[in-house]
């Protein structure tokens, strides 16, 4: 008897002991646990797929969620509830419309350029269920750059918003001269070559179309191309698989989402964020969405607590316009449990929490196009994903040494990089392989080669590369840097820099220019700045510069200010160099080049003085 209490007594003393040595030492290891294997068998059934050679795609999700709730409120907007049913039928009228009216067929890509609104959805449904692959347009873009989104990911068709059909008016013409077929959804058109949809619906049946044009046999057949600013200058069209599109969905279950939840998406469905996620993700768990046209910070809270909303997606930049509105009592009013987002500082996270209360900030890492994916399903403050041993093992990633001065990764006497250590900051690269494939660009294979490092550690290995500079501590837990190279962020979007080179570029006073992004206090992202050297014999004319930046540049992508040379510095590879530019910012009293400051008052680039300086850095002039 005495003999086995000993050996209880022993087991349990055994068991307290791990208990304590694992709360010490690997205090996360059962949540970590539990959420990769959560993961994995997500993954399982995707791979089953390749198995059984029969894709169950997102959209084959939603006619299952239709037949199975078709009463629930699928997307609320303006105060109007569009329930599952409602965007089936419509999306079935609007198929039958495109293969009778606009003759579309299985394998086309069509270009979609609408604003936030439920018929984007039914449009983009009805267009996947003919058999097309679908191009979101940015709405911003314009001129040489739209038609450059239309050559690249080889669509012939384009279906425009009611809302958007002016800002075609500059480049209708060359579109049309290119065979390029453009519908808008309208019930009448001033342009006699501007076919319209809304018209032709009530005619046409609300039964859905042969199945057998959606199905797909492979996860890696494209669905859709996003378009995405890189390094290269013009907009990329990223390939994004059915097997993409089903991660994404998995976002917010993943992160414990169910049916009962409310998500609230006021970001811009050509983004993935908002429709592979947002859309994708309420779609998977059979939610409902509350979809905005726009954000609005004065109207946020009041859209939550009137419908019940308990997940919100975010940007950083979102974050904190909430947190510069004016403190009310309703603050914590809400039922909202959960954001689910990236890009958020370390200072606005405290604060909106202190404010708004208990709510899991749930960061998620990762591009459009990249074959890697980090979550923060933790809630860590200021970190944008986890990584331990188990995510390692199906993951492939590395942090390798950059300079920041060359522009480059540092490579050893046998031309491989070098792994920083723990704790340090480096170039995040991601290897490619079955497990993690990458897709790349449409219309170019260049574009998707120039994105991948090869030889890396070994001779023949690839891996894709982010342009992200980050940093894992000792616990595993992943913080964002900076970004290299030529692409910056503001206001949410990604800037590239060549493409704002090119086109500042034509400007006839200018001989050459030099785009990057500078730090503002109490800004997410870098603000543009160019650096300019003026024609010899020429002068800067800052009303001519204003009137070709609002022209041809969408705001956020327009260089807020300007810096004028002598001589542009180049790095040892003939790189213009930006690094001493970045650093040295858009401070008047320390930079002894001329300054100008974009002033949409003036209309103009007009000089940045000390005062002006100040104004911006305390907050009180708006950017």
């Amino acid at each position: 008897m005495s003999l086995s209490l000993g050996w209880l007594s022993a087991l349990a003393a055994g068991l307290f002991s791990a208990w304590v040595l694992q709360k010490l030492c690997f205090p996360y290891f059962w949540r970590d646990l539990l959420f990769l294997l959560k993961v994995i068998r997500y993954g399982v059934r995707l791979e089953l797929f390749k198995v059984t050679s029969r894709v169950r795609t997102v959209l084959d999700r939603f006619v299952e969620q239709a037949q199975r709730i078709p009463d629930k409120p699928f997307v609320i907007y303006e105060g109007t509830v569009h329930t599952y049913r409602d965007v089936e039928r419509r999306s079935n009228r609007l198929a039958h419309v495109l293969l009778s009216k606009v003759g579309l067929k299985k394998g086309d890509c069509v270009a979609l350029l609408m604003s936030n609104e439920p018929d984007f959805l039914c449009v983009w449904f009805g267009l996947v269920k003919v058999g097309c692959s679908v191009a979101f347009l940015n709405t911003n873009i314009r001129s040489r750059s739209l038609l450059h989104c239309f050559h690249c990911c080889g669509a012939k068709t384009v279906i425009v918003g009611s809302d958007l059909l002016e800002s075609l008016d500059s480049t209708l013409s060359s579109l049309l001269e290119d065979n390029i077929q453009v519908w808008t959804m309208k019930d009448q058109s001033g342009h006699t070559q501007v076919h319209t949809l809304l018209d032709k619906l009530d005619a046409a049946s609300d039964q859905p179309v042969p199945a057998v044009l959606r199905a797909t046999s492979s996860l890696k057949t494209p669905t859709l191309y996003i378009f995405t600013s890189g390094t290269t200058g013009l907009p990329k069209a990223a390939v994004i698989t059915h097997l993409q599109s089903l991660k994404a969905a998995a976002g917010f279950w993943a992160f414990g989402a169910t049916e009962d939840d409310v998500i609230y998406i006021p970001l811009p469905l050509y983004h993935s964020a908002a429709s592979l996620i947002g859309i994708g993700g309420t779609i998977e768990l059979g939610a409902s969405c509350v979809l905005k046209k726009k954000f609005s910070a004065s109207q946020f809270w009041s859209d939550c607590r009137k419908h019940n909303v308990t997940i919100f997606q975010y940007i950083g930049e979102l974050c904190r316009y909430l947190c510069n509105q004016p403190k009310t009592e309703l603050d914590r009013v809400h039922k909202v449990r959960m954001g689910v987002g990236n890009g958020l500082r370390q200072d606005v996270w405290r604060d909106f929490l202190n404010r708004f209360g208990d709510i899991k900030m749930c960061e998620v890492y990762g591009s459009t196009e990249g074959n890697l994916c980090f979550m923060n399903h933790i809630g860590r403050i200021g970190t944008v994903g986890r990584s331990n041993f188990f995510y390692r093992l199906l993951f492939k990633y590395d942090l390798v040494k950059y300079d920041m001065v060359k522009d480059e990764p540092v490579r050893d006497e046998h031309g491989f990089c070098q792994r920083v250590k723990m704790g340090e900051t480096g170039l995040l690269l991601s290897k490619v392989s079955a497990l993690s494939p990458f897709f790349g660009y449409a219309g170019s294979k260049h574009l998707t080669e120039k994105k991948l490092m090869r030889n890396v550690f070994v001779k023949g290995d690839a891996y894709f590369n982010t342009g992200d500079l980050m940093a894992e501590d000792q616990e595993g837990f992943i913080c964002f840097r900076d970004r290299v190279g030529d692409t910056f962020r503001w206001k949410g979007e990604n800037v590239a820099t060549t493409e704002v080179t090119e086109i500042l570029g034509l400007v006839d006073f200018i001989q050459e220019v030099n785009v990057y992004g500078v730090e503002v206090p109490g800004h997410e992202g870098r603000a543009g700045m160019a650096a300019l050297i003026i024609r010899p014999g020429l002068t800067f004319e800052g009303k001519k510069l204003f009137e070709h930046a609002v022209r041809d540049l969408p705001a956020y992508a327009r260089p807020l200010f300007v810096r004028l040379q002598e001589v542009m510095e180049m790095t040892s590879t003939f790189k213009q160099q930006k690094f001493q530019l970045v650093q040295s910012g858009f401070n008047p009293s320390t930079i002894c080049d001329p300054l100008y400051v974009l002033d949409y008052q003036q209309k103009s680039y007009v000089p940045l003085t000390e005062q002006i300086y100040q104004s911006i850095v305390s907050g009180e002039r708006k950017l």
